[in-house]
């Protein structure tokens, strides 16, 4: 699949929680890769009320640095276990 992507184009897995290094600060790093920091926050029509992730620009830079811990999952309780 990734062989099939056009120059210029990312390709990035979704489901990870939202986890910013600094919340509540705009532009934080987004420690997880959840990609919902990347999409703005409007449904594509008010029937369906779907995301419009398709649709997304992007600039990309390599991270450099310690890599910060995933923190989203402190304090996650998962009942039986």
């Amino acid at each position: 699949m990734v062989d099939d992507l056009c120059p210029g184009v990312v390709i990035m897995a979704t489901g990870a929680w939202y986890d910013p290094a600094q919340p509540g600060t705009p532009g934080a790093l987004e420690k997880h890769g959840n990609p919902n920091v990347l999409t703005r926050d409007v449904g594509t029509s008010r029937l369906s009320q779907s995301t419009a992730a398709q649709t997304v620009l992007v600039d990309i830079e390599r991270f450099s640095g310690d890599v910060p811990p995933v923190t989203a999952f402190d304090g996650l309780t998962i009942e039986g276990r």
